[in-house]
């Protein structure tokens, strides 16, 4: 699960980044021409979305790529009014909203408004269009990111209106709803043990998970049924069109990179360039969701190895975990477990008296996955976490509780990000094999398993079709665009690992897969992957095979 790019930037304090937070949904009616024939909507029934047998290859309800695309094009053109926007962090932007179907089968049928934002190419004499792209996650807002500063900064910002927007579903765009407040849905989520250790908390998980599925039916009904992935890239779609751009030059990371794979497939002769980032594998993804959890926990572990190897070579004066200068990895590998075991048995408490912190196993467990995909800011922050709790009574509780606010996850995101993910993933609607399926994954990933597989447990009880909802699509992923995909991923990437990325590039065909060898985080950097995504993007010019890039920079060196 990718959770990734710009929605973990945005789940960083100020020093390590800046929080999202999104308002409420409205849907209207559009009128369309009385010729087109309208689909009808799939029945609820509680199962998980796309969510046949975990052993089985899902096809979902079966619409062909020909049928998905008539919906979208039977949709006609929506008019865009830019204006200044009015939030105080986005006055260099330009903002919209966009009226697109509820559900495409029904193009006369409720709409949902899309928030959209625009930076304008500050090079106009030279502008060669609109660059598209979309956070992360999935659940992140493209608007938040937006707020952190300038998007696609360089070459790509003269050259380029950039247009950011946040997915259906999220944000500023009909966020999907689980509890009547938020009051609620912050106890809700304070009270849930991700990943549970115990049975007590085993059972507390799956009750939780089948309460918040029947929240978001009760709450988002109409809307959950209409969050696949298809629907976003139909979307793009629209926005493409709205424009008018004749193709589309997209860029994506993480989950936006699946996004992009699916308009690819979709519509491959209306793109113009797909610069993908951190890919999704996206057979694993639709199909067999347990392996893509897998491979994702393995790809976490892989990295706190990289991370803890690293520390003890820096030795203390950069990495505040490597201890002494005799440190090796294999040592703070032993003392990492001794604290995440000891968290096991009861709270670790950081400080004395009222001022003391008491930190979870789960809270723990989550700060080193969400830390991992920064090496800049992230890494150093996990190093000082661990620090302070084997310090414990003697340690610093303000700073944990700064670095543990930083890489908590908002209710609304992850109210996003699980509608999204049982929308196009596929899960067992047994959600009491939960831990049979934690303990087979445990066996590979022993914390990062268990830990990703129950973040998605709600997909058990979700409330679509058995077959999946109508729209969902599960390949073939072959991209037959004239212009192949640019795909860039790390070596040591905690979310989406090189395997998968191979995989994606596998999949797709034509694309060209680069990989950075000395790449760390979720995020490919580096003058060399810079250049070659501009170069791609303005010039449509694809590297040779085999092409690699090196950043030269190692985490913890000065």
């Amino acid at each position: 699960m990718p959770l990734g790019g710009h929605a973990i930037s945005g789940l960083l304090s100020p020093e390590w980044g800046t929080t999202p937070g999104a308002p409420g949904m409205t849907i209207v009616r559009m009128p369309t021409p009385t010729s087109i024939v309208c689909g009808v909507i799939a029945a609820l029934t509680l199962v998980a979305g796309g969510c046949t047998s975990i052993d089985q290859v899902a096809a979902g309800a079966g619409k062909s790529v020909a049928e998905l695309v008539a919906q979208a094009d039977a949709v006609p053109t929506p008019r865009v009014s830019w204006t200044p926007c009015a939030e105080e962090a986005l006055r260099r932007y330009e903002c919209a909203s966009v009226p697109v179907p509820l559900d495409y089968a029904r193009p006369d049928g409720p709409t949902i408004a899309l928030a959209i934002l625009r930076q304008r190419a500050s090079d106009p004499t030279r502008r060669i269009g609109t660059l598209f792209t979309a956070a992360g996650g999935p659940g992140g807002s493209g608007i938040d990111w937006a707020a952190d500063g300038e998007l696609f900064p360089g070459e790509l910002s003269r050259q380029f209106d950039v247009i950011t927007f946040d997915q259906r579903g999220v944000g500023r765009s009909a966020p999907v709803r689980c509890f009547p407040n938020s009051a609620v849905q912050n106890e809700f989520w304070r009270n849930i043990a991700i990943p549970p250790i115990d049975d007590r908390q085993q059972h507390g998980t799956e009750n939780a998970s089948r309460q918040l599925a029947a929240g978001c039916a009760a709450e988002s009904g109409e809307l959950i049924s209409h969050l696949t992935t298809v629907d976003a890239a139909r979307d793009l779609d629209l926005l493409r069109r709205a424009v008018g751009d004749e193709k589309l030059t997209y860029g994506g990371s993480s989950y936006a990179s699946y996004l992009g794979i699916v308009y690819g497939t979709l519509f491959p002769d209306r793109v113009r360039a797909l610069q993908l980032s951190s890919i999704v594998d996206p057979d694993a993804y639709t199909t067999d969701t347990r392996s893509h959890i897998a491979d994702t926990a393995q790809g976490t572990e892989e990295v706190l190895t990289e991370l803890l190897r690293l520390c003890a070579t820096a030795g203390p004066r950069h990495c505040a975990f490597a201890g002494s200068p005799k440190s090796s990895a294999t040592d703070l590998r032993a003392r990492d477990t001794a604290v995440l075991d000891q968290s096991k048995v009861a709270p670790i408490q950081v400080g004395q008296g009222s001022e003391s912190v008491s930190v979870t196993y789960n809270e723990i467990v989550q700060a080193h996955a969400m830390l991992l995909y920064s090496p800049a800011r992230g890494w150093p922050a996990l190093a000082t976490l661990l620090t302070e709790l084997e310090l414990g009574s003697a340690g610093h509780p303000d700073v944990v509780r700064e670095i543990l606010a930083a890489v908590g996850m908002t209710g609304d995101f992850l109210a996003s990000f699980v509608a999204i993910s049982c929308a196009d993933n596929t899960f067992t609607r047994q959600s009491h094999r939960w831990p049979e399926f934690a303990q087979e994954s445990a066996e590979r990933s022993p914390v990062y398993g268990p830990f990703w597989l129950y973040l998605r447990q709600p997909c058990a009880a979700w409330p679509a079709p058995e077959t999946g909802y109508p729209q969902r699509f599960t390949g073939p992923w072959t991209q037959q665009s004239p212009v192949p995909a640019l795909l860039l991923n790390n070596r040591f990437d905690p979310a989406t690992p090189l395997t998968s990325a191979r995989r994606a590039a596998q999949a797709m065909g034509t694309a060209r897969l680069v990989v950075v060898t000395d790449g760390y985080g979720h995020e490919p950097t580096g003058e060399c992957a810079t250049t070659l995504r501009e170069r791609y993007l303005i010039d449509l010019r694809i590297p040779e095979p085999d092409t690699t890039c090196t950043t030269g920079q190692t985490p913890f060196a000065e």
